[in-house]
C-alpha cells in the first residue's frame, strides 16, 4: 500500500488528477450542505428516519434529500436517464447502430442523455415535493405557484451542476465521477449513524451490536467475493499462416460476471415499489369512501415488513435476469468469436455456441440474483435479528461503496502500469 502511494506522489500527471478529483468532491459536499431556506428541517428528518425508500433515495443523491439542499435529487434524474438510454439503444434499431459508431455515437448518446435528465429531474423534484407535503408534518409550510417553480428549477439546476462535476471528474481526474459522487454521499451518512449509536449505547445491547458488526464484515466479504466472481469460458483461434510462416493457435477466455446487473435491478426494483404507495397516499383523503379505503388497505400493504420484504426479493431477482437478457446478448457474442476466427473447444460455432452461452449465464445470473435480492432486504432482516435502529446495514450501499472503490483501485493501478512503461 505505501508503495503505491509513494508510486502516487512521484508521478505528477497522477498525482494531479487525485488532487482533481478530491477538490471536485469536496465542492460536492459544499453544494449537498446547501439548504434550500424556508424549511422545517426537524420534521424533514422525522419523515426519512421513518420511510425506508426514502432513505434509499437520499442514499443516491449523496445525503442532499434529507437536508432539501440546492441539489436534492442528487444524480437520480441522470442515473434514470442513463438507464433509459440504454434501453433504448437495445430497443430501437436506430439508437443500436448510433451506438456501434464509435466515439461519434457515445458522444450522441451522452448529449441525449443529458438533454432527458432536465425533464427527469423537474419531474422527479416535483414528485418528492408533492410527497412530502402530503406528510403528516409540516415540512414546507403553503407554497405559492411562483415559489414551486422556484424550488423546481433550483433542484433541477442543482442535479445538472453535480452532473457537470461527475463528468468533470470522469474526464480530468480518476474513477467514474457520478459513482464517486454517491460513493462520497454513503460515507458522508456513516459518521452520523455512528454517533447516533453510540448517544443510545446500552450494555444490555452490547450482543446484539457485536452481531451487527459480525453481520456487517460477513455481507463486506461477500460483496467484495461476488463483484469479483466471474466465470472465465474459454476461447481457442486456429493457426495461422503468413507468407512461409504458420503462427500457431492462441487460447484466451470470454469472461461472465456473477453480477453482471450491478445495482440497476434494485433500482428498477424500487421505482416499481413506489408507485403503489404514493398513489395511494394521493387518493387516501378522497371524499368516494371505497377509493379512500382502498387507497388506506394499499398503505397498510405496502407497510407490512414482511410483504414488503418478499415482493422486493422477488422484483429484484426477476430484474436481474431481466436487465442480464437486456445487456449480454448471447447472439451477438457467438457472431464477434466466430468473426474474429475463434470458438468454444467442445462446442460448434453457430447455434450451439448461442444455446451455450445462454445456458452458462442463465446460470451464473442465478446467483447473482439471488445475491441483489439478500442484498436488498439485508436492512429489514439486520435490523430484525439485532434490533439496532440507528445503525443501518445497508447491503445497496455497501455494494456501491465496494464496487466504486475496487473500480478506482484498477484505474489507479492501470495508470502506474501505463507509467511504468512508459519509463522503460
Amino acid at each position: 500500500m505505501m508503495d503505491v502511494i509513494r508510486q502516487i506522489v512521484k508521478h505528477k500527471d497522477l498525482r494531479n488528477r487525485i488532487l482533481i478529483t478530491i477538490g471536485l468532491l469536496a465542492i460536492v459536499r459544499l453544494i449537498v450542505h446547501t439548504p434550500m431556506p424556508g424549511v422545517n428541517v426537524v420534521a424533514l428528518q422525522q419523515v426519512f428516519s421513518s420511510n425506508q425508500f426514502l432513505g434509499l433515495v437520499d442514499l443516491f443523491s449523496g445525503g442532499a434529500l434529507n437536508k432539501f439542499s440546492i441539489a436534492m435529487m442528487g444524480v437520480a434524474p441522470y442515473i434514470n436517464a442513463s438507464i433509459i438510454m440504454q434501453l433504448m439503444t437495445m430497443a430501437l434499431p436506430s439508437m443500436e447502430a448510433l451506438q456501434k459508431e464509435g466515439e461519434y455515437g457515445r458522444r450522441k448518446i451522452n448529449q441525449y442523455t443529458r438533454y432527458l435528465t432536465v425533464p427527469l429531474a423537474l419531474l422527479q423534484a416535483w414528485g418528492m415535493v408533492a410527497l412530502l407535503q402530503r406528510s403528516d408534518v409540516s415540512i414546507l409550510g403553503s407554497i405559492s405557484p411562483l415559489r414551486m417553480v422556484a424550488i423546481l428549477l433550483v433542484i433541477t439546476g442543482g442535479t445538472m451542476l453535480l452532473m457537470w462535476i461527475g463528468e468533470l471528474i470522469t474526464e480530468m481526474g480518476i474513477g467514474n465521477g457520478v459513482s464517486l459522487i454517491i460513493f462520497m454521499g454513503i460515507l458522508a451518512a456513516l459518521p452520523t449513524s455512528l454517533s447516533s449509536t453510540l448517544a443510545l449505547f446500552d450494555l444490555g445491547k452490547m450482543m446484539n451490536l457485536i452481531i451487527f458488526v459480525i453481520l456487517a464484515i460477513v455481507t463486506i466479504y461477500f460483496v467484495v467475493y461476488i463483484s469479483e466472481g466471474q466465470r472465465n469460458i474459454p476461447i481457442a483461434y486456429a493457426g495461422r499462416g503468413g507468407g512461409n510462416r504458420l503462427f500457431s493457435g492462441q487460447t484466451n477466455h470470454l469472461p461472465l460476471r456473477v453480477n453482471q446487473a450491478g445495482v440497476i435491478p434494485i433500482i428498477f426494483a424500487l421505482s416499481l415499489l413506489m408507485f403503489p404507495g404514493l398513489i395511494a397516499s394521493f387518493f387516501a383523503a378522497a371524499r368516494t369512501p371505497w377509493i379512500a379505503s382502498a387507497a388506506n388497505a394499499v398503505q397498510k400493504l405496502f407497510q407490512d415488513q414482511l410483504f414488503y420484504g418478499i415482493l422486493y426479493f422477488v422484483l429484484v431477482v426477476g430484474f436481474t435476469y431481466f436487465y442480464t437478457w437486456v445487456i449480454f446478448k448471447p447472439e451477438n457474442v457467438a457472431e464477434n468469436i466466430q468473426r474474429s476466427g475463434g470458438f468454444i473447444p467442445g462446442i460448434r460455432p453457430g447455434k450451439q455456441t448461442i444455446d451455450f452461452l445462454s445456458f452458462v449465464s442463465n446460470r451464473i445470473t442465478l446467483a447473482g440474483a439471488i445475491f441483489l435480492g439478500l442484498i436488498a432486504v439485508l436492512p429489514l432482516l439486520a435490523q430484525s435479528m439485532t434490533g439496532v435502529t440507528t445503525l443501518t446495514l445497508g447491503g445497496t450501499g455497501l455494494l456501491i461503496v465496494v464496487s466504486v472503490a475496487l473500480e478506482t483501485m484498477r484505474q489507479v493501478r492501470a495508470q502506474l502500469i501505463m507509467k511504468q512503461y512508459d519509463e522503460i
